[in-house]
């Protein structure tokens, strides 16, 4: 076979001849004309046969031997490499996603096809999806300037620090001025997310078979990250305080708590409530795990202090994010632990790799040192306040018939419940499908539904957007075209 006959060069094509070569090479291995261990022409022999310059020959070769198509050496001719058949071998087809796979899987992870938690979510942002901040108010010009200098700063080959100290020291002293956090700055860990944070708790305190204890309703990503590590999860229901008092005799390993804000429903643990809290967790048996949510913003007092500033026995566990009071796609959580914990949880996040960006962390620890952090929430706490307002007055305006609104203290959504007590799905339903992304507060229960209402964000969305949706919401459950204002 003479290589030069399987070619077809086209001068007046628009791609260059060594394109057309290498493609043209690449082809013939590809469909098992030129087989594995095969000796090609030498540059200047195959240049002549087909009437082109040596250089574009050799720069072919040269393309094919980079792609480990060939093996070329001075004053040898090029060789195909061994494996050639095995490159271009067909891909097994996919298996079928109805393949039986459960025997390959955990319990945990078998659940997972049966819930619509996170996935419900539309990709797009639609008024009024709840939990979301507004990241057009974010300065994002200060921002990128912070990143910059991290950027020129540092020497990205320093990856054994993986918690910055500069972040980990302006945490600590944000926490405890705003919160009443007490601890040491190595007592904070920097993690991607708090759900890392969760997954990090889970993976070193929690044995199969554990008690943990969550809110019900409450986060999902909460009891979806104890459930991975083999616990039995509690849900406990709720009143006016927040989580309320188990009779159960077992002591659990676990209590997962939002008590200054709670999740989903705003409501806040008072004093005594925590109190209580604290002493049902036994020393030497049970860890507290208070999620701050989005704890920065209390619009109408100001804020609790935080159940771990209550702890004497270094039993809480305290995360938070700043996807609430920055924007989501900072990637930034963090972990305090009792002072007996540090070392070895920092230690489990590492070979976790649960590990947020250190360029990331730099950049955060100045805007942070600079003012900007702190002058962002406090002009973000003015302007959610007037959402949340605007959000309650609206709901009374076009739907005080159907709704009635509890209008939280903080925060960044509100719970809308019908007057008759109806179930929610159905609502929620009809409503999303008009374009307005709330959701149903029964879709957050642990086990079975049993507190229904619609969850409404406001903290994302201007006023116009706000009054918009309202709108749409009372055409939905009303049936009656409703008018602006």
């Amino acid at each position: 076979m003479i290589l030069a006959e399987l070619l077809a060069l086209k001068r007046a094509d628009d791609v260059g001849l060594t394109a057309q070569l290498t493609g043209q090479l690449r082809g013939l291995m590809a469909g098992g004309r030129i087989r594995s261990g095969a000796v090609l022409p030498s540059s200047r022999t195959l240049a002549a046969e087909l009437d082109v310059s040596r250089n574009t020959v050799t720069h072919a070769y040269e393309q094919l031997a980079a792609e480990g198509y060939l093996r070329v050496a001075a004053r040898r001719r090029p060789v195909v490499t061994d494996d050639i058949e095995a490159r271009f071998a067909k891909p097994v087809p996919a298996p079928r996603r109805d393949a039986a796979r459960k025997p390959l899987l955990s319990p945990w992870a078998l659940q997972l096809s049966e819930t619509d938690w996170p996935l419900s979510y539309q990709a797009d942002f639609r008024p009024l999806r709840p939990g979301l901040a507004d990241a057009r108010e974010f300065p994002h010009e200060i921002w990128a300037r912070c990143l910059r200098r991290s950027a020129l700063r540092r020497r990205f080959n320093d990856q054994t620090v993986i918690n910055r100290p500069g972040l980990r020291e302006a945490l600590r002293d944000y926490l405890e001025v705003s919160r009443g956090v007490r601890a040491e700055a190595d007592q904070i860990l920097i993690l991607p997310t708090a759900q890392a944070a969760l997954t990090l708790i889970a993976a070193t305190t929690i044995v199969a078979g554990d008690a943990v204890w969550t809110e019900d309703p409450g986060y999902p990503g909460a009891a979806a990250a104890f459930r991975a590590a083999g616990a039995a999860v509690v849900g406990l229901r709720l009143d006016q305080w927040g989580m309320m008092r188990t009779r159960a005799t077992r002591a659990p390993k676990l209590i997962f708590t939002t008590p200054s804000h709670q999740h989903p429903t705003g409501r806040v643990m008072p004093v005594a409530r925590r109190t209580e809290l604290l002493a049902a967790a036994e020393p030497g048996k049970t860890w507290i795990v208070e999620d701050d949510y989005d704890g920065e913003f209390h619009y109408d007092s100001r804020p609790m202090p935080a159940l771990q500033g209550l702890d004497r026995e270094g039993r809480v566990l305290y995360l938070g994010t700043f996807a609430k009071a920055m924007t989501a796609d900072i990637r930034i959580g963090y972990l305090v632990v009792p002072p007996q914990l540090a070392q070895t949880m920092e230690i489990a996040q590492r070979h976790l790799g649960l590990i947020a960006s250190v360029h990331v962390q730099e950049a955060l620890a100045g805007f942070m040192a600079d003012g900007h952090f702190l002058a962002h929430v406090r002009r973000m706490r003015r302007i959610y306040r007037a959402r949340r307002d605007h959000l309650a007055a609206a709901l009374a305006r076009q739907l005080d018939q159907v709704l009635v609104a509890e209008v939280p203290p903080g925060g960044m959504q509100l719970i809308a419940r019908f007057k008759d007590g109806a179930a929610d799905q159905s609502a929620v339903t009809r409503v999303v499908a008009a374009g307005v992304e709330l959701r149903a507060l029964s879709s957050l229960a642990l086990e079975r539904p049993h507190d229904h209402g619609l969850l409404l964000g406001f903290a994302a969305w201007r006023e116009n957007e706000i009054g918009a949706a309202v709108r749409i919401m009372a055409n939905c459950l009303t049936g009656k075209r409703a008018a602006r204002g």
